[in-house]
């Protein structure tokens, strides 16, 4: 079959391409967007002294890319089914190193935080259809060790980017934790037009109704996370009326979906409870370390007085280790199923938040904290490489775009939240006004954090499917016709 073919779900079209080769260009290119999550984190006090502005503001160059990154997610997919996810995955690629452009050119605080959301729109559209076009460019017998690779790379981008973004900051300028990503996209763009097959989803149409919803629902939502933590409160009525808001319209996104005839998000797709609990335990995952990552590096800087380098280079014992890991964990998932890697990881991750809980203190040496970064480490690697696998092989080969946009978007909300609830619990309990103020606001969170975590655990003992098909490799989607996939199994050369 020729690799120009458009294929409909996404094992058609792996003949002719390289699986090497996609899993590198997909990785780097979610590398990038995920990086942009947390990269300016440690930047921002050089970004307020060169360009002014108030704390909230500060705050919403995060949270302008958190936010469209959430809220996108679902549409950024919905277009890679309709249009073509190659072409559309491209094009959000370039989005993405435009508005990287723009933020390293941003004469003011307002515009800096204009290409931080127009970043976010872009890694929307890049973060789901990488995945997809990893899944359909690897057999299913080597899915698990590629999306391995993939896992440790969106690992690395999580835990690395407070340390690459002090780095740049110190030694070189603010300006270029975005300039970066400029000549890598340019490069990266016809690298995926080359390495990639296109593909499209089922539907043909695009559930435009739908996606206003679910958009407006998820931006009612963040945004009144983001308020509640600063001078609003969660008592104020401008949060609790978003919050209202947000939720009553993604009750009627539910009801529109199980009426329209071409839905964006079949409901349908809940009722698998592997599926649903993927969803769960990322969202529960990202409640928890998003949080703690927050607070851990402010720790780290404002208390134990650390450069932004010193902090990045301590925590290379967490973000190194999803790079050495994942890989490893991705073959483990295919040899012994991905859902107990996965439970290993969370727990370990939840044990690592308890242990700095128990032994944190304004003066605690490196070396006392040290087990929990390695924890941690080994848990998310343990976590991101065979989560990929349990969700792409929780539905049909067919559903597999709107899957990663789901679950993406999940994770990107529970980000938001833990942030949000993390830093509520650490201003209630603590404060800035001192080491020991701050430690007091700061272990309470950690057990929030752990606990968060450690509920995800225990949520993915029901991701097992009822059948309990397809938990060893995830080789096998839901609805996938068995004799296809024993022909695939057979030749998987032919490929």
């Amino acid at each position: 079959m020729s690799t120009d073919k458009l294929a409909v779900g996404g094992d058609a079209a792996v003949a002719g391409k390289s699986p090497g080769a996609a899993t590198l260009i997909t990785g780097l290119i979610a590398f990038m967007a995920g990086l942009d999550n947390l990269v300016v984190v440690t930047a921002l006090p050089t970004i307020r002294e060169k360009l002014g502005g108030s704390l909230e503001q500060l705050e919403w160059t995060v949270n302008a890319y958190t936010l469209t990154f959430a809220v996108l997610m679902m549409f950024g997919a919905a277009l890679g089914d309709r249009f073509g996810r190659r072409r559309v995955f491209i094009a959000g690629l370039l989005l993405f190193t435009a508005a990287s452009a723009a933020a390293a050119l941003a004469p003011g605080i307002g515009e800096l935080i204009a290409a931080r959301a127009v970043q976010g729109a872009g890694a929307a559209i890049i973060m789901p259809l990488s995945l997809t076009l990893l899944t359909s460019a690897v057999p299913a017998a080597k899915r698990g060790a590629a999306l391995g690779i993939y896992g440790a790379l969106n690992g690395l981008a999580i835990a690395g980017g407070p340390l690459i973004g002090g780095v740049v900051t110190q030694h070189i300028a603010w300006q270029w934790i975005f300039w970066i990503n400029v000549p890598v996209g340019l490069l990266l763009a016809p690298a995926a037009w080359r390495g990639l097959a296109e593909s499209r989803g089922p539907n043909s149409r695009l559930d435009l109704p739908g996606t206003f919803l679910i958009s407006l629902g998820m931006l009612g939502l963040v945004f009144a996370l983001i308020r509640a933590n600063g001078h609003d409160g969660w008592g104020s009525p401008q949060v609790v009326a978003s919050l209202a808001g947000g939720v009553l319209v993604l009750v009627l996104f539910v009801v529109w979906e199980q009426r329209t005839s071409a839905p964006m998000l079949p409901m349908g797709m809940f009722r698998n409870r592997a599926f649903s609990a993927v969803n769960a335990g990322g969202l529960l995952m990202s409640v928890g370390m998003y949080g703690v990552v927050f607070l851990i590096t402010q720790f780290m800087q404002t208390i134990q007085g650390m450069s932004p380098t010193e902090a990045g280079v301590r925590m290379l014992a967490w973000t190194a280790m999803p790079l050495l890991v994942a890989p490893f964990a991705g073959i483990l998932s295919d040899r012994i199923g991905g859902r107990p890697v996965v439970t290993f990881g969370l727990t370990l991750m939840a044990l690592a938040f308890a242990y700095w809980a128990l032994v944190m203190s304004p003066d605690a040496s490196y070396l006392l904290q040290l087990p929990g970064y390695l924890l941690g480490g080994v848990g998310i690697a343990c976590f991101f490489a065979p989560l990929l696998n349990l969700t792409m092989s929780s539905v049909d080969v067919s559903e597999q775009g709107i899957a990663s946009g789901s679950t993406s978007a999940t994770r990107e909300l529970g980000a938001a939240l833990g942030v949000a609830v993390l830093a509520s619990v650490f201003t209630h309990n603590g404060g800035y006004a001192s080491g020991q103020n701050f430690v007091d606001g700061f272990v309470p969170a950690l057990w929030v954090g752990a606990a968060a975590v450690a509920l995800a655990a225990v949520v993915m003992f029901f991701a097992r499917r009822p059948d309990g098909a397809g938990e060893r490799t995830g080789a096998e989607p839901v609805g996938a016709a068995p004799a296809r996939d024993a022909a695939a199994e057979a030749q998987p050369a032919a490929r």
